[in-house]
């Protein structure tokens, strides 16, 4: 019985146990936060029920996944390429209109998040030119390489930034760190850089002057959004061509003011205004060195996405400093494990593939920490493996599977006494 399980939970012993910590912190944390949902359903436990399944349906997604050898990865990105693309079309066509942004398409049953599958695409793809590209000599990856990547990665990262900014941003940051994990010329990466400054600078400029005229309106429709859950907006639907275009604008004007500026005197701070954010300190600031305990949160019952963006939050609120500590570390840890799996390839493709997911689950692990601790305006990503979510744990347990199978190939390690090495 125990080899049969053994066989069943193959790979990396290391990122199985964060696997399985942060899916059990998910079931309880998921629990204590849903109180509105459970509230609003008059069903105790049906948020629970729900996000358990979806938790059980990740894990089989995983087992699956980390059978798959990773080699036919490579057969199925141009389907998935074509799954990403068109989606994304779609969603901004005919999605779902949640929160003033279409993100989601409606399916029965469920709704899909097409941006999560094209980041774990865009991944896949970029993992798959750098690995084909690398030089003979071994000195890094061919001049071309940059091009072929970026005629991919910008348009999927402007489909999803029209409604979906905070993700395409991470999505373009993974890409770019991959690229220099895969020693795109350093004259090259050099070059984007600067090209990226002067978009962000001319950027930032349009939504600060574009910005403020729908800036009082969407301020009132954030504040309402604590009453209400993911409510579909028509709005866009009676604005102009213009409008459209930019209606997400005020939207993040806000965001950018309220993050930046805080009032000196703290008794003009409006928590009205930073209703989240507030009440996310509030959390924090009760929370002590060991918190509340599991199930005692209060501010779960007035974050109006406790189960999610602030989940983090809720955790500390709960589990105290401690707790925050060993949440941080598993996702360092998950890291750790990654790079030393792809340390160990003989091949460039697994190696490459394994450090993107890895840098992509804790890149955006530690940009929902970040919001939650006031270090960075409200982006709205979700925690990794840990926030409730459809779409966003599956594709997480998805990349867990892919590093997992990754493992499963990659050569071991003579042992060597005092020391660990870490092949390049």
């Amino acid at each position: 019985m125990n080899k049969k399980i053994g066989n069943l939970f193959k790979g990396d012993k290391g990122i199985w146990t964060v696997f399985f910590f942060l899916c059990l912190i998910s079931i309880i944390e998921v629990f204590s936060a849903s109180s509105t949902l459970s509230y609003k359903s008059h069903n105790f436990m049906g948020p629970i029920i729900y996000h358990a399944g979806t938790v059980i349906v990740g894990i089989i997604i995983t087992i699956v996944t980390l059978n798959i050898p990773c080699r036919y990865f490579k057969l199925v990105t141009p389907v998935f390429l074509i799954l990403s693309f068109a989606t994304l079309l779609w969603v901004l066509a005919f999605g779902e209109n949640v929160n003033g942004a279409n993100r989601v398409i409606q399916l029965p049953g469920f709704t899909f998040q097409p941006s999560e599958l094209a980041k774990g695409t865009m991944v896949l793809a970029t993992a798959q030119i750098l690995s084909a590209m690398q030089l003979e000599d071994g000195s890094g990856a061919d001049s071309k390489a940059m091009k072929y990547i970026l005629w991919l990665v910008i348009p999927a990262v402007m489909l999803i930034g029209v409604e979906n900014l905070s993700t395409a941003v991470l999505l373009f940051g993974v890409i770019f760190i991959m690229m220099f994990i895969g020693r795109v010329p350093m004259t090259q990466l050099g070059k984007l850089t600067g090209v990226l400054v002067l978009i962000v600078g001319v950027f930032l400029t349009l939504v600060l002057t574009l910005g403020s005229a729908g800036s009082d309106d969407e301020k009132q429709n954030d504040t309402a959004v604590v009453t209400t859950e993911m409510k579909v907006s028509h709005q866009a639907e009676e604005e102009g061509t213009i409008s459209k275009v930019f209606h997400r604008f005020a939207t993040w004007r806000n965001r950018l003011l309220n993050h930046s500026s805080r009032p000196e005197n703290p008794k003009d701070y409006s928590v009205r205004d930073n209703f989240q954010v507030a009440h996310s300190h509030f959390a924090i600031a009760s929370a002590g060195i060991v918190g509340k305990g599991p199930g005692n949160s209060v501010e779960r019952d007035y974050l109006p996405q406790a189960f999610s963006d602030f989940i983090f939050s809720i955790i500390i609120e709960e589990m105290g400093l401690i707790g925050a500590i060993v949440v941080v570390f598993l996702y360092i840890i998950l890291l750790f494990r990654a790079a030393r799996i792809a340390g160990r390839c003989e091949n460039n493709f697994p190696a490459f593939l394994v450090m993107g997911l890895a840098v992509l689950l804790v890149a955006q692990a530690a940009i929902n920490m970040m919001v939650a601790v006031d270090i960075g305006p409200v982006t709205g990503q979700p925690l990794p493996l840990v926030s409730k979510g459809g779409t966003s744990t599956l594709v997480s347990c998805a990349y867990i599977g892919a590093i997992l199978s990754v493992s499963r190939s990659a050569k071991k390690l003579p042992p060597v006494a005092g020391t660990i090495k870490i092949e390049s």
